[in-house]
Order: structure tokens, then C-alpha cells, then sequence
């Protein structure tokens, strides 16, 4: 009979977002000793901030993500709220300037404002207090041997290949995971399958067929600009809208969003197709085209800061990503935009990646995962032990947590 070693397991989590950051701080509560890979340098730099901030959507951090950092790390979700300013309704603005207030709920409840890259770095911080975390910046993975429990990555700082055993690997490496890449080489489902229509029940915990994946980009992309802060009669900061909504100018096939700053700025998020935005090639151009699609919001923003932004900030696409199943056998699986990234039209695409950690969290506690691991039988290699637990755990996720996910995806795009 197998006994447990008292050496707990290591499991890996490729990505330091939010979702990898609060994944491992989930498993590090757990008993396992976590190592936690990001391919970009520590974004607590100074020169890391300057970069993040000219593409980053504000966070409207909702109920669903709040629930899901109280589980994990209790007393986070107050903390985090401490930087963060209540939405509690739309404020839609017309082309004339006027403006009309839509509260979210008849009681009161709101969505909060928060700065993505602010959120990150305390997560980092949270996480890197944690005993039983290594976090590695600058390593890029590259390679996958699931079955062997390796993954190969890159240090960037000297181009040299590191080679790193696992137990259990997260990928929460975003829409364009590597982690996902290397696991469609040998994750399976049962066919037929579409990643449009709702999925069969999963054979078992191991399966048979290829994982399904659908990629799609739509028309628009986007582009940060800042609203400054104004001043009060006695020069202080002040904000130049109601900080308490989430201010939208629809404008059938584009969009300006702006969400408020602790700081008494807003940061706004301009949404519209590429050929719309390949013809404002002048500061004129920009100029004149604000002032007639978002007159009020040009007032406030202000040419020269709206010209500056527009020329210097970078157009990123936004896009969809489907994929089935999220696991494989019990050695990996996949959680966030690495699983399930969407369009931010309904604001929920960060929020369902911190409840991703939630859920799998619970399914953890539920089937009594252990962060150690059965001695395996003499003669046995290590890698070819399967725990069945674990692997259970993953299939129910992967079987489960799909169809409510798809349906958040579709809710964005049509939104």
C-alpha cells in the first residue's frame, strides 16, 4: 500500500496576472510549495508601470471576483476595496453633451472602479509574502512534457534554458498561453465537439480525443487615453465627472468608456474598428473627430492630452478564445483568458478568471486533495502515478465550468 510522504508537492503556475497570482496563493494555503513563472519583468518596477500604463483596461471589479478573493485570502477583498471607487450606475452621454444616470440596482449594490496594474501589484505583493512561493520573472516557457511532468523556459535576462519538474502545472499564462499550445499536443476529448454549442459529458478523467479550441478576433480595437484631474477653488485635485458611474458614449459601431482613479483622473478606453481609426492620421484629425462624435468628453480630456495619448499609445485587438476540455489527466489545467479570454463589453472577463481560482479552490477542499503525494509502489516511476482525486477534480472542472463560461462570452459579444 501507498503512504504519504511528508514532502509536499510542487505545482507550478506559469503567469503572475491576477488569476496566477491568486491561484497560487490558493494552492500555497493548501500545503504546496508553489513556484510562480512570469515572462515579463516584475511589474512593480518603475519601468514596467510606464509600459502598463498605456494598454490597460480598468478593472470594474463585481461581486463575482470580490467573492472569490475573500475565499482564497481573507480580509483581500476589503483591502482591495480600500483603492477602489463604487460604480453605482451607467452614465450614457449623448453627442448634444447631455448625460443620463442608470443605476445598476434599486438597492444601492455597485460595481467597483479599480487599476488593473494596482490590483497586480498587490496581488504580488500578497503573494510573495507567502512562505512556500518562489516567484521567477523573465522566464518565458517554451516547452511542455505533460507526461513527465517538465516544463522548459527561457531566463530572458541571458537566453539560457531552465528545466523545471512539476507535480501539478496552472496555466494562467493569458489569451495567448503557451501553456494552452503545448497542452492541445496531447490533451483529448470525446468528438464530435463544437466550442460554439454546448459540450458532451467528458469520457472520464483522462479521455481520449483532442482538446477543441476556437480563436476569434473581432473588428475593434482599442486604445487608452486619460482624463486628467481637474482643481477646486483652492487648487486641489478634484474629478471632472461623477466619479460614481461607469461614463459610456455608445455610438453604434464604436465606444468611449471612461472609469475614475483614486488619483481624481479617469482612465478612458476608446473601442472602435481599426479603419475608423487608420483615418485620424493628424492631430487635426483626432481633434476634429472627437469634437464631433464625444464633444463633452473632448472638453474634459483636452486636445493636447487626447492628441498625445492617441499618437503615443499602442491599438491592441480584442478577441475571443474557447477551449475543451481545461485539464489534462491530473497534471494541468488551464484557468483565465488562458481558458476562456472575451471581449470586455460586459465586464466580466477578469472577474470569471479570479472565480475560476474559486471554484477549483472548492473542488480541492471537496475531494480532499492532498499536498503531498502517495509513495508510489517500488519500481514505479513518479510520473506515471496518477492521483485520482486530483484527476477527478480537474475533469468535474473542465465538465462543469464550461457552459457557464461560454455563456459569459456570448453575454460580452452581444452585450
Amino acid at each position: 500500500m501507498s503512504t504519504n510522504t511528508s514532502t509536499p508537492r510542487k505545482a507550478v503556475v506559469v503567469g503572475a496576472g491576477p488569476v496566477g497570482c491568486l491561484a497560487a496563493i490558493a494552492l500555497a494555503k493548501s500545503g504546496w510549495n508553489v513556484e510562480l513563472y512570469e515572462s515579463r519583468p516584475d511589474m512593480r518596477i518603475p519601468a514596467s508601470k510606464s509600459a502598463a500604463q498605456q494598454r490597460s483596461i480598468n478593472l470594474a471589479i463585481s461581486h463575482r471576483g470580490l467573492a472569490a478573493l475573500e475565499v482564497v485570502d481573507t480580509g483581500a477583498a476589503q483591502r482591495f476595496l480600500k483603492a477602489a471607487i463604487p460604480m453605482r450606475g451607467r452614465m450614457i452621454h449623448d453627442t448634444k453633451g447631455n448625460s443620463t444616470s442608470q443605476p445598476y440596482d434599486k438597492d444601492g449594490q455597485c460595481i467597483n472602479s479599480i487599476d488593473r496594474a494596482l490590483l497586480n501589484q498587490s496581488l504580488l505583493d500578497e503573494v510573495t509574502a507567502c512562505r512556500n512561493v518562489q516567484v521567477l520573472f523573465n522566464r518565458k516557457l517554451v516547452a511542455a512534457d505533460f507526461d513527465h511532468k517538465s516544463l522548459t523556459f527561457v531566463d530572458m535576462t541571458n537566453q539560457s534554458n531552465l528545466t523545471v519538474h512539476f507535480d501539478f502545472c496552472v496555466g494562467a499564462d493569458g489569451s495567448y498561453s503557451v501553456v494552452r499550445r503545448q497542452m492541445m499536443r496531447v490533451v483529448r476529448l470525446v468528438p464530435p465537439y463544437n466550442t460554439c454549442t454546448p459540450k458532451p459529458k467528458l469520457p472520464d478523467q483522462h479521455g481520449f480525443h483532442r482538446m477543441n479550441y476556437q480563436q476569434e478576433y473581432i473588428r475593434d480595437v482599442y486604445i487608452e487615453l486619460r482624463m486628467p484631474a481637474g482643481r477646486d477653488s483652492e487648487g486641489k485635485a478634484t474629478f471632472l465627472l461623477d466619479p460614481n458611474h461607469l461614463h459610456i458614449w455608445p455610438r453604434h459601431s464604436f465606444m468611449l468608456i471612461a472609469l475614475p482613479n483614486k488619483d481624481k483622473t479617469f482612465t478612458c478606453t476608446l473601442f472602435a474598428p481599426s479603419s475608423e481609426l487608420d483615418r485620424l492620421n493628424s492631430a487635426d484629425a483626432i481633434v476634429s473627430w472627437f469634437r464631433e462624435t464625444f464633444p463633452d468628453a473632448l472638453n474634459v480630456i483636452g486636445e493636447k492630452n487626447l492628441v498625445d495619448d492617441f499618437m503615443r499609445n499602442p491599438r491592441s485587438p480584442l478577441m475571443v478564445t474557447k477551449a475543451m476540455p481545461y485539464h489534462y489527466k491530473d497534471r494541468a489545467i488551464l484557468l483565465g483568458d488562458a481558458a476562456h479570454s472575451m471581449v470586455p463589453f460586459y465586464g466580466q472577463g477578469l472577474n470569471c478568471g479570479l472565480e475560476d481560482v474559486r471554484v477549483l479552490y472548492a473542488l480541492f477542499l471537496q475531494e480532499g486533495i492532498e499536498a503531498t503525494s502517495p509513495t508510489p509502489r517500488d519500481g514505479v516511476d513518479p510520473a506515471n502515478v496518477v492521483d485520482e482525486r486530483l484527476a477527478r477534480a480537474l475533469a468535474y472542472y473542465s465538465d462543469n465550468r464550461y457552459e457557464d463560461l461560454l455563456a459569459i462570452q456570448n453575454l460580452a459579444m452581444n452585450n
